[in-house]
């Protein structure tokens, strides 16, 4: 394929550090998709997902405001173990590399320590490896104390598998203890320990974080606010949806990882009940492990949401292979998503679809099973918005109790219990007394039963 010619910013960017590059190569190493390969059924199906693939890349590196001069797809049938291209490849790149004054180039792919040093020295510049870029967006983005931490523990785990000595520094070795000295300790040894010891105080540090976050869901499970999560794709619509389901004022933007750090608003349900609604980071396919185990603690309000809502940019060209990638980012969570009703499937942006697109994709939805729906929304226009607000609602309610009860107008402070601690969905005063219909967790139902004699609601 041709290489594509992508127009970039005119400023100059700086990479982690403040370090500061110029102008930037984004290369698709993608494997070649052989015949009766199940994952390509065409040739040109083939293509097309490459193609979205490197745009993904590209997208990538303009979230941290790279200047890309060029982008293109370089195929590869046999991943090298020394520089992951081919000969020929690699010394083609080297004139584009040359020809347009590069400082750095992006490969789309995961580079081993050798094969990023061998790349750099072939080509005389600074090579970036999908992971690495992910982890500059990250360590822009990061605003709160926890995802500045979580960052930093990825970074570290990175950049400790990458000390293969490429500088001679690196080799240099420190005088030992004792009459003699002996033969200390290279500098890359010396590196790695520092990295080691960083780690540790690192992930010291998260521990508290963590206990401090327990503390906070502890406290908000003794109110009867349920969690609803919102997970999907980087740049699905999520942040858009929170603001049109709360009415915040999240981060919104038309760009990859907009939104980094977890936010909590409350959710008001049609019916007057309430929840919390939590907007997470987005996943994004290939999603480096490090990160995956870094964020675990940021992600653990998806493991305890009582309602997981997968936004899908369902007008995207690979919606199917996005959805495939959540998917995978949630079993790694020890999430199963085709088990049970915990997660509702919303697709969003249908106000991009005509009439008549729009009628295919209803039919295609309500021949959806019933134990896994979806919802099409528009949340930019708000379109479809209170039919998923409905069956937010059902969805917590169908693993809680409602009760019938009658309490005494002057019992202030039973009734005051029942608000704080239960769903009230009707209350009307008769001859001093109110009657109410509640709905309760299974943890306070018994609570509810004994003290106010409540009964099932009929």
């Amino acid at each position: 394929m041709e290489p594509r010619h992508l127009e970039g910013d005119a400023d100059r960017p700086r990479l982690a550090g403040g370090r500061e590059t110029g102008r930037v190569i984004v290369i698709g190493p993608y494997l070649r998709m052989r015949r009766g390969d199940p994952e390509a059924q065409t040739e040109s199906r083939a293509i097309r997902d490459s193609e979205a693939r490197l745009e993904e890349a590209v997208g990538l590196a303009r979230a941290i405001d790279l200047t890309i001069a060029e982008a293109l797809i370089a195929p590869v049938s046999q991943i090298r173990p020394a520089t992951y291209l081919g000969k020929g490849k690699v010394e083609e790149i080297v004139g584009l590399v040359t020809g347009h004054d590069i400082e750095l180039v992006v490969m789309d792919c995961a580079l081993s320590p050798i094969q990023q040093r061998n790349l750099e020295k072939a080509w005389n510049t600074k090579v970036l490896d999908r992971t690495g870029l992910i982890l500059e967006i990250f360590g822009r983005r990061a605003k709160t104390k926890e995802g500045a931490l979580q960052v930093e523990l990825a970074h570290l785990n990175y950049q400790r598998s990458r000390l293969v000595r490429s500088w001679t520094h690196l080799e240099r070795q420190r005088g030992g203890f004792g009459f003699m000295g002996g033969p200390g300790e290279t500098q890359i040894e010396a590196d790695r320990r520092l990295i080691g010891e960083r780690i540790i105080r690192l992930e010291n540090e998260l521990k508290k974080v963590q206990a401090t976050r327990r503390l906070h869901r502890a406290g908000r499970q003794r109110v009867p606010y349920r969690v609803v999560a919102l997970v999907g794709y980087t740049n699905a619509g999520k942040s858009t949806l929170f603001n049109r389901l709360t009415r915040a004022d999240v981060q919104a933007a038309d760009m990859l990882f907009a939104t980094l750090d977890p936010t909590l608003r409350a959710l008001k349900l049609p019916h007057g009940g309430k929840a919390m609604l939590s907007d997470t980071v987005g996943f994004i396919s290939n999603l480096p492990t490090q990160l995956v185990a870094a964020f675990r603690a940021t992600l653990e309000e998806v493991l305890e949401a009582d309602v997981i809502l997968h936004v899908r940019d369902i007008s995207h060209e690979d919606a199917e292979a996005q959805q495939r990638d959540v998917d995978t980012v949630l079993r790694q969570l020890g999430i199963d998503p085709d088990a049970g009703q915990r997660i509702l499937e919303v697709w969003n942006k249908i106000d991009r679809f005509a009439p008549e697109e729009r009628e295919n994709l209803q039919n295609i939805a309500a021949r959806r099973p019933a134990e896994r729906p979806c919802f099409m929304v528009s949340a930019e226009t708000g379109e479809g918005v209170e039919a998923l607000l409905e069956a937010i609602e059902a969805r917590l309610a169908s693993t809680r109790m409602t009760l019938d009860l009658t309490i005494d107008a002057a019992d202030g402070a039973g009734i005051s219990w029942l608000h704080r601690n239960s769903e009230v969905l009707n209350k009307q005063l008769h001859d001093g007394h109110f009657d109410m219909t509640v709905r309760v967790d299974e943890t306070k139902r018994d609570i509810v039963v004994n003290r106010f004699d409540a009964v099932p609601h009929a």
